[in-house]
């Protein structure tokens, strides 16, 4: 079956990182599902439920508005089951997944902004306007599916706690839909009320306010645009209820860490998992982690999906935040 590739990714402790904070600091290495993302998990789940369901019919369109990952997990597994793909993406997506997207044969859309329904040139808004005037068109919606979380809830909480030995104390994830870490978080609350679930966003993102106070900011200015992260509006994706804390970082200081990292270990990590990895830096005193701990950090995708963006000028030498290594 299809969905048998996709998922049970590996689990790796980081020496560098655990040497850097002094504790057990291990990365969920996403990009080896077939589609490179974690998103493959949300895709099938989404377009399952679709077909078991009878909301889509065969050699029909699946929908989506997506930042990249999500739109090219529903392109490579419509292709394999028989479907069409219609994905929009805003202006801002790399050229590396928009490439990707049209490979698999995807229709792609591009479109101003990735806002939410009610803005009327946003991704959101003009998918689901495709979508019920188009026949035999299905918008998956991962902002408001709850297969989204199911599928994290189902296959990435299980892992985490089996690959860790039931020892993580503390999660990091990006939070862009909110799938990710509220199904994480769902399950792991459910085995310990004491892991920690914590959630990078951009500066400017509305989630950090939401979680505080549980009303939406309204700011003058758009978040930073860290690609696959941040938002304008609360999806119905996610949970605040199993979130501890929402923490923010600016792009620059995503894009140099993942120039650091990269100099220092070799490795291509995508702007979300650069992003978690400048929270872990900034806020490593607020974070207080012990030698014992166990801080798992959710790595969504692989760097080679934004080499225009963060490795163009890629770095020899790390600078400043390792520079004592």
């Amino acid at each position: 079956m299809i969905n048998t590739a996709i998922g049970n990714t590996p689990l790796r402790k980081c020496n560098f990182l655990s040497a850097s904070y002094n504790s057990q600091i291990y990365i969920k290495d996403e990009s080896h599902n077939p589609g490179k993302s974690s998103k493959d998990r949300a895709a099938w789940f989404m377009m399952e439920d679709a077909i078991r369901n009878e909301k889509i019919k065969p050699g029909g369109t699946f929908v989506e508005a997506s930042s990249g990952n999500t739109g090219i997990s529903i392109a490579i597994l419509a292709r394999k089951m028989g479907y069409r793909a219609k994905i929009f993406v805003s202006k801002t997506c790399s050229q590396e997944k928009l490439r990707i997207l049209e490979s698999y044969g995807a229709e792609v859309e591009l479109c101003d902004n990735s806002r939410g329904m009610h803005i009327f040139n946003s991704t959101q808004y003009l998918a689901q306007a495709y979508a019920a005037n188009t026949e035999n068109a299905y918008f998956t919606n991962q902002y408001y599916n709850s297969a989204n979380i199911k599928a994290h809830y189902k296959t990435t909480g299980p892992e985490l706690w089996q690959q860790s030995e039931q020892a993580v104390t503390h999660m990091l994830i990006g939070v862009g839909t909110g799938g990710s870490i509220s199904g994480i978080g769902r399950f792991l609350k459910e085995q310990n009320r004491q892991i920690k679930i914590w959630g990078v966003e951009p500066v400017r993102s509305v989630y950090q306010g939401f979680v505080e106070t549980g009303m939406v900011p309204e700011f003058q200015e758009l978040h930073d645009a860290i690609e696959g992260i941040g938002r304008t509006f609360i999806p119905g994706a996610f949970d605040p209820q199993v979130v501890d804390r929402i923490f923010q970082v600016d792009a620059e200081e995503s894009k140099d860490i993942a120039k650091q990292y990269y100099a220092q270990t070799n490795q291509l990590i995508g702007y979300s998992s650069a992003a978690v990895l400048a929270c872990l830096e900034k806020y490593k005193e607020e974070m207080n982690l012990k030698e014992e701990d166990q801080l798992i950090l959710f790595f969504p995708d692989h760097g080679d999906r934004y080499i225009q963006k963060l490795y163009k000028e890629k770095k020899s030498q790390s600078s400043k935040i390792y520079n004592s290594l």
